[in-house]
């Protein structure tokens, strides 16, 4: 957009400008795989609705800790003992997309990958069924660190999890 200034957009204060201004922003980028290992479906709930009509983004993120239980459970884990270790959650990005409602049912999608020695990455894709079409509601990824909670530390991540969770 020649002769734009990002300093003569906050200058402005016409909707215009903020449009641009959204234009200009960092957005996050998140690459999920082409296939996912686990599914679950999860109703929404009354109480999951904001006062905007649709599911707030505080129970996305709570929608996610839910499948992330479910999807390590699927391989006999717990978060508090993956093979005598635990999790912790390190970071979270979600990117969403379009609103969900009360009486959807979200699909939930997990695959995990990117392991190194102590971390790996947990990818998530919410979809739900609107008429004949699947609507994407949000994509988001977690990483997830392994804990030793009884010493307190981070620690490596058990023999063989690469491989049970990314089958």
């Amino acid at each position: 957009m020649p002769g734009l200034s990002i300093s003569g957009i906050f200058k402005s204060r016409s909707l215009k400008s903020h449009a641009l201004f959204y234009y200009f922003m960092a957005r996050i980028k998140i690459d999920i795989p082409g296939s996912f290992s686990f599914r679950t479906t999860i109703p929404i709930r009354i109480t999951d609705i904001n006062y905007g009509g649709h599911v707030g983004n505080d129970t996305i993120l709570s929608l996610l800790h839910e499948g992330r239980v479910q999807f390590l459970n699927h391989f006999g884990y717990q978060e508090l003992n993956i093979d005598g270790m635990g999790l912790i959650m390190s970071d979270v990005a979600i990117d969403f997309k379009k609103e969900a409602f009360y009486g959807d049912h979200l699909n939930i999608f997990i695959s995990a990958g990117e392991f190194t020695k102590v971390t790996f990455e947990l990818y998530y894709k919410l979809e739900t069924e609107v008429g004949e079409k699947t609507v994407v509601i949000a994509v988001a990824k977690t990483s997830m660190v392994c804990y030793d909670y009884s010493n307190k530390k981070i620690t490596s991540l058990p023999h063989g999890i690469k491989e049970k969770l990314s089958a």
